[in-house]
Order: structure tokens, then C-alpha cells, then sequence
């Protein structure tokens, strides 16, 4: 009996602290669910490089707790995790909510800048490395749309720190821009089709002046010109591109055997 007796106690001991472990597990459970824990949570994967990971909790945050200040302060972090994880459409969407609805949040300017980030780093897929694509002959869509966005973000804050790095890649982008216009004005120029070689050639003069692009606009369009006829034109272009570049003679941009260089 009395062996009975400590076989039921045991038992209820051990009922106890079952319902006392089940109670604390039921309160970090309840803990867990609370905004700020969300967000640390979220952050502290952010800042360890699980981009994917911190995606998932910034996303729940949102979810669960739309109005609360760490679901908007997680709407600027998750436009940098959905960026490095990769995921350039979402960070896309979200810097363009984040600007929309926080025009002026004190960090808009960081949304601003990773939105130019994302079109600016947007790589070739692997077929375009595996058979070493030349950039400048796909039309730049997403080179505007990066041009566009630091252009936007100078104009509107200009005073950012993001600012000078937007300036520097601006200067980037314009030259590829004024590379794909010589690229179409010389394929243009290739098929003879001489009038619009020289609309092409004269845009990028005109557009993206400084660019070292603006020495082959001059070339191809002394070469439409001539074969035009209009040698005068040819002439005075020629004349230009010597007044600019005083050291170098101006290169046949048809590459045709019948025509000499």
C-alpha cells in the first residue's frame, strides 16, 4: 500500500510540471508572436546573411501586425533582403510601395537608392555569360530604368548620403546608354541605311555629350554622309571631330573591303 502511495504522488508530480512546462511554453510561444520579437528576430537573420530567412519573419510581421511600427520599419528591411536573396521583382514591388506610402519617412532615400540598386545590378543570365554576350547590343531597358531611378533620388534628396554613389553610377549608365545608340547606329550604317545612322549618331552627340561613345558617333557620321554623297557634310563632321579630338584620326565605322580606310 504504501508502495501505492508513492506511485500516485510521483504521478502527480510529474502531471505538475508537465501542465507548469506546458504553461511556460505556451507563454514563449505567446512572446514569440509579439511585433518587436518578430522584427529582432527578422533582423538578427538580416545582419547574419539569411536574406531568405529574414524574409520570411518581415513577412509575417506584415501580415499579423500591418499597423504597428515594427511592420512599417520592417517594409525598408525587407526591400534589402528581397534585393541580396535574390528576389529582384519583390524588392522591386516593395521599394515601389515603401516610396508611395512614406514619401516623408526619413529613409525614403534608402528605398529610393536600392530600387536604382536592384536595375543596376540586374546581371545576364547564364547563356548570356556562357556565350560572353556583348551587353551593349541588348536594348537597355533596365540601364533606364537604374539611370532613372538615381536621377529621381538626386533630384528629390539631394543632400542624401546615397547621393554621390548614385551620381558616380549615373555616369556608368549614361556611357552604356550612348554604347547601345553606336551599336544600333552601326548596325544601321552596316545595311547602309545612312539617314538613320546619322539620326542615331546625332542623338548620342546630342544626349550624351562628354561620353567617350561621342568619338564613334562622329565616325559613323562622316561615313553615312559619304555614302549619302553629301561630302560637305562629311566634310564639316570631320572637322568636328577634329576640333574635338585633335590627336586622333577619324576610323571607318562600315568595315567594308570596297570602301578604303
Amino acid at each position: 500500500m504504501q508502495t501505492a502511495s508513492y506511485g500516485v504522488r510521483a504521478l502527480v508530480v510529474a502531471c505538475a510540471l508537465l501542465a507548469i512546462a506546458g504553461c511556460a511554453s505556451k507563454d514563449r510561444a505567446a512572446e514569440d508572436l509579439l511585433p518587436d520579437r518578430i522584427y529582432e528576430r527578422g533582423h538578427t537573420l538580416l545582419m547574419g546573411g539569411d536574406y531568405r530567412g529574414a524574409v520570411r519573419y518581415f513577412e509575417a510581421l506584415e501580415a499579423n501586425y500591418p499597423f504597428s511600427e515594427e511592420a512599417r520599419q520592417a517594409r525598408l528591411d525587407i526591400i534589402f533582403a528581397y534585393y541580396r536573396a535574390g528576389q529582384q521583382e519583390s524588392a522591386i514591388d516593395a521599394a515601389d510601395q515603401f516610396i508611395r506610402e512614406n514619401p516623408t519617412h526619413p529613409r525614403v532615400d534608402y528605398a529610393m537608392y536600392l530600387r536604382g540598386l536592384v536595375y543596376f545590378e540586374r546581371s545576364p543570365n547564364f547563356l548570356e555569360r556562357w556565350f560572353n554576350t556583348d551587353l551593349t547590343e541588348r536594348p537597355p531597358q533596365d540601364v533606364r530604368r537604374a539611370f532613372d531611378a538615381f536621377d529621381r533620388l538626386i533630384k528629390e534628396k539631394p543632400n542624401s548620403v546615397y547621393a554621390h554613389d548614385a551620381r558616380q553610377r549615373m555616369i556608368f549608365l549614361r556611357n552604356r546608354l550612348a554604347d547601345y545608340e553606336i551599336h544600333v547606329a552601326q548596325h544601321y550604317l552596316r545595311r547602309q541605311a545612312y539617314v538613320a545612322a546619322i539620326a542615331r549618331a546625332r542623338y548620342t552627340i546630342e544626349n550624351y555629350d562628354g561620353a567617350p561613345a561621342v568619338r564613334q558617333a562622329l565616325e559613323i557620321m562622316i561615313d553615312a554622309y559619304r555614302g549619302l554623297g553629301l561630302d560637305d557634310l562629311a566634310e564639316r563632321s570631320q572637322e568636328v571631330f577634329a576640333l574635338n579630338f585633335p590627336d586622333a584620326r577619324p576610323e571607318s565605322q562600315t568595315r567594308r573591303w570596297w570602301w578604303p580606310d
